[in-house]
């Protein structure tokens, strides 16, 4: 199981005792100490040695997952195009070129936007031959 190392560290230290010294005090292997400390995997019956020994409840010792909140700034890209019933969206340039849409798209995708969202316009609210694009990133948080 996982344990909290850097707490486990910040106790030894808070009582002045060495790895070897814990290690004593708990009834564990000098080596069992310093794996726990480097790599917070515990066997239960340590991890109850360790708790005894610092005088704290054993859930004290849990590793707790960090949350990571992720942020994103979002851009919508109004395109126009050429389409009617029987085509798709885009006008070829050429035969075997890409449609424009897919240009454009792939310009803010180089730039680290993906799409999130795509609406298609319709003749009922004079937006056919539109479509919004809702583009998403990530962003640093500060």
């Amino acid at each position: 199981m996982k344990v909290d190392s850097e707490q486990i560290i910040q106790l030894r230290r808070d009582h002045g005792w060495s790895q070897e010294e814990l290690a004593v005090s708990a009834g564990l292997n000098l080596r069992t100490v310093q794996r726990i400390e480097k790599e917070g995997v515990i066997s239960l019956q340590s991890k109850k040695a360790l708790a005894s020994v610092f005088s704290i409840d054993l859930s004290t010792l849990d590793y707790v997952e960090p949350v990571h909140t992720k942020h994103f700034e979002y851009k919508t890209v109004v395109l126009k195009n050429d389409v009617s019933w029987i085509s798709g969206w885009g006008k070829k340039t050429k035969h075997d070129a890409s449609y424009e849409v897919d240009t454009i798209l792939n310009t803010f995708a180089e730039a680290g936007w993906r799409v999130h969202t795509v609406n298609h316009g319709s003749s009922v609210h004079g937006g056919a031959g539109q479509m919004q694009v809702l583009l998403e990133r990530e962003v640093a948080h500060q």
